[in-house]
């Protein structure tokens, strides 16, 4: 890849990066979430019985006090609930709430928006030639930086 064409492709992943990301931001702060509160949730909400919160960060593929920090930004909504688990009084299992039940939905529908918005512009065709380049392009980034798959992908 020539000078020219690099800058191009830098130029155009950050600004959508970072368009991307204001435009969630938007959409979420209508449902009282901010980036990554949103994925948060999902990844809770898909086990009933909850999961603590070592198990909570592997899904996200973060450390454990990331994920603990991002609970107490989010605990004051009312979605999740803390349970002691019996086998251990160390711990605590997070369970999304009934009204965290409910939010997940919208959380899905602003996803959708905003894929639409972001690509609808963009032929089935040449939009799945585009999300191959993005997944393949983002498996080369893990494995340069040494991550594995993450949980929301």
């Amino acid at each position: 890849m020539d000078a020219s064409e690099a800058m191009r492709v830098n130029r155009a992943l950050n600004k959508m990066s970072k368009l991307y990301r204001a435009a969630k931001a938007r959409k979420l702060a209508a449902l009282g979430l901010h980036p990554g509160q949103d994925v948060l949730l999902w990844v809770l909400a898909q086990e009933r019985d909850g999961m603590t919160v070592s198990q909570l960060a592997a899904r996200l593929g973060v450390e454990q006090p990331t994920a603990t920090r991002s609970l107490a930004r989010l605990g004051d909504g009312g979605w999740f609930r803390r349970e002691p688990v019996p086998t251990d009084r160390r711990q605590v299992r997070i369970v999304v709430t009934d009204a965290g039940h409910r939010l997940v939905p919208r959380i899905e529908q602003a996803w959708a928006e905003l894929a639409g918005q972001a690509m609808g512009q963009v032929g089935e065709e040449r939009r799945a030639i585009v999300l191959d380049a993005l997944e393949q392009a983002n498996d080369t980034l893990r494995a340069l930086v040494g991550e594995g798959p993450l949980a929301e992908e």
